[in-house]
């Protein structure tokens, strides 16, 4: 049975690799773990071996190409099959063939065979007629993290025999992680669905086919010239990825080109530090943060615009408010007496609770914090915030700097447990737990501590839009070291969260309450008065802080939140 060679994923962080050379050719004979090419990615270069012994029997993607991670770029057929054979006759007779991409590439080497083999170009003739050099775009599950091996196709937004162009979304799926809509890796017509919605399979499994032989006899209902252009777009995308926007010299990968446009940048202009002088989104991200504040902001300003970010600030007003807005979190649902299976979802996160709560010896604390003065001042300046900034001024912002600073003073609340070590992390990775209709996600803020109030800000309102619109990527819910959630937005005083493992503490928000409260002025008096209260709940593994410490690093977020003197932006 011919096995799929994939573009690895090279990192957590990685979607897409250049094929810089093939160390093997089709007819060529492979062994399993043998280096079969060469790749590069924005962070390495790297031999890739084969991933099981027989026949290199086709190359789908040519040197020079760049693909998203788990695209087929081989495959490998068993000793002695007829693909493994009808491979390694090809080279004698079409010399050309394995080189070329296009969809004209068999049957001029058909055409160019030598005259003392007569015999030979009848089949390859016969081949070019009956079955093209476009065995069409394989659509895989995609590895959507570094510790995900299956996913569930929760549903297809195209049916077989509809016009699809390459990035339009195709599918959606639900993993450990994240839901996501998963896009096309390819331009034409969707000729086969080989896995149907409600699904679960391996990553790296061929759900579907974009073009090829099988596409003809799918699409009678897209007109003829379309499908004739479909097998063909599929082709050539992967081998001009690398040159296309920005000229020939200029080598970059689709992401990259991506945030080139968003930001109207020419790439001529960026210096690329990868591989033969590529440019990578580090390159890219360095050259606009060097522009100065004009462009930055314009990349990320659309995202907050969005209003669906209600969830994730504390509210200002009484319960009553709270409770008007979880009237639409009732979704209209079974009825009673129904016996309903989990979702995908709520069965993952009722096993890592479980899960938690086994590992970790949980402890909480409670603070009581006056947040008047930051009530006062989001009162005065939420307008014009929002037209200055075109997002939101919520009051999750001023919770996670008060966070990311003091954990930034005491590491021991922002480190994990490793075996029986310590790991103390170099960056603070808050995690922010959005609710969604179907569940909890948690996308996560990478190195809080080099970003503004503005920056964590948008960064908030950015991930709970992408989160409810299943846009967020396999490397933004990952590698969390401190979380916060909100249940505040629902009229509770304060809650007991569970810790987000492998995290060592997590921060339960509690209501925003107007509250009779004894304040003691400058001589010492003592009065009744009304107070903007919120109570603030740390949950704690017990193995690596303590009671003490968890108290001194609740402390010091109360002191920042109730003597707040920090640029807004």
């Amino acid at each position: 049975m011919p096995t799929d060679v994939i573009m690895p994923q090279m990192g957590e962080s990685i979607f897409e690799g250049t094929i810089t050379k093939w160390l093997k050719k089709p007819g060529d004979s492979v062994q399993r773990d043998e280096p079969l090419f060469e790749i590069s990615t924005d962070k390495v270069d790297a031999e890739i071996p084969s991933p099981v012994g027989g026949v290199l029997s086709e190359v789908k993607v040519a040197e020079g190409s760049t693909v998203q991670i788990n695209t087929v770029v081989a495959v490998i057929a068993d000793e002695g099959s007829s693909t493994a054979t009808a491979a390694a006759e090809k080279p004698e007779t079409a010399p050309p063939a394995p080189a070329a991409q296009a969809d004209g590439a068999s049957a001029s080497a058909a055409s160019t065979a030598p005259p003392e083999t007569p015999a030979a170009p009848a089949p390859s003739a016969a081949k070019a007629t009956s079955a093209p050099y476009e065995p069409g775009v394989d659509v895989i599950m995609p590895q959507m993290g570094e510790s995900i091996f299956e996913g569930t196709i929760t549903k297809w937004l195209k049916q077989v025999g509809d016009s699809v162009q390459r990035d339009e979304p195709l599918f959606e799926i639900s993993t450990d992680k994240v839901d996501a809509e998963i896009p096309s890796p390819a331009a034409g017509v969707l000729s086969e669905i080989k896995v149907p919605a409600g699904n679960t399979v391996q990553i790296s499994t061929v759900v579907a086919v974009i073009g090829g032989s099988a596409g003809q006899a799918a699409t009678p209902a897209a007109p003829a010239p379309e499908t004739k252009a479909a097998a063909p777009a599929a082709q050539p995308e992967a081998a001009s990825t690398s040159a296309e926007r920005g000229g020939e010299s200029v080598r970059s990968s689709p992401l990259v080109r991506k945030l080139a446009k968003e930001n109207n940048l020419d790439l001529d202009k960026v210096p690329g530090t990868g591989s033969a002088g590529r440019i990578t989104k580090e390159d890219v991200l360095q050259f606009l943060a060097q522009q100065g504040e004009g462009k930055a902001p314009a990349a990320a300003a659309p995202a907050p615009a969005a209003p669906p970010v209600v969830s994730a600030p504390v509210p200002a007003a009484a319960p009553a408010a709270a409770a008007s807005s979880s009237k639409p979190a009732t979704p209209a649902g079974p009825t009673p007496g129904d016996l309903v299976p989990l979702s995908r979802m709520r069965a993952i996160i009722a096993q890592r609770m479980v899960e938690s709560k086994r590992t970790s010896p949980h402890v909480h604390t409670v603070f009581k914090i006056d947040l008047s003065k930051i009530v006062r001042l989001r009162e005065k300046e939420k307008s014009k915030y929002e037209q200055r900034n075109g997002v939101k001024l919520t009051y999750m912002p001023f919770i996670t700097r008060a966070v990311v600073n003091t954990l930034r003073k005491m590491p021991i609340v922002n480190a994990s447990m490793e075996g029986d070590a310590i790991r103390y992390h170099k960056n603070v990775n808050i995690g922010i737990a959005v609710a969604l209709e179907w569940g909890l996600i948690v996308p996560v803020i990478k190195q809080a501590e080099e970003k503004s109030f503005l920056g964590v800000a948008r960064a908030i309102a950015d991930l709970a839009e992408r989160a409810r619109g299943k846009k967020l990527k396999p490397d933004e819910v990952g590698s969390g070291t401190f979380t916060i959630t909100n249940p505040g937005i629902f009229g509770e005083q304060f809650g007991t969260p569970i810790i987000n493992q492998p995290e060592s503490a997590i921060l339960g928000v509690g209501g925003l309450f107007k509250e009779p409260t004894v304040v003691t002025d400058e001589n010492g008096n003592d009065a009744i008065a009304v107070r903007s209260i919120i109570r603030l709940t740390l949950g704690f593994d017990h193995r690596i802080v303590d009671g003490a410490d968890a108290g001194k690093f609740m402390a010091e977020v109360k002191k920042y939140l109730e003597n707040w003197n920090e640029d807004i932006g």
